[in-house]
């Protein structure tokens, strides 16, 4: 199976640490851009229903830098288990994809 070159990678964080964790991304060039979002959650946590206000970063990556930028949320992350969850970028404007390669080269 060919995977795709490009992919959008969704990870929640704490609105004290969502901004620095984007930054820290863009900074080492694991994600050319990331999107802060301010989001509310709703998912259970051992054996509780929890509801929180999170911020949601979407970060654009390539595929091949997917394990790197994962195991760096998870240096920074403060959450026990972080949502991490990558999915693959099938399309887009061709300008933006050359972009986000020569950000994260």
């Amino acid at each position: 199976m060919v995977l795709p070159e490009f992919a959008v990678v969704f990870c929640t964080a704490p609105a004290g640490e969502a901004e620095a964790l984007a930054r820290a991304l863009v900074d080492a060039r694991l994600a050319a851009c990331v999107n802060v979002v301010d989001v509310h959650s709703c998912f259970r946590w051992k054996g509780t229903v929890e509801n929180e206000a999170e911020r949601l970063l979407v970060a654009k990556t390539q595929h091949r830098l997917l394990e790197p930028l994962i195991e760096r949320i998870r240096e920074l992350h403060s959450y026990e288990t972080p949502e991490i969850i990558a999915l693959p970028i099938v399309g887009g404007y061709a300008p933006y994809l050359d972009w986000v390669r020569e950000e994260t080269a």
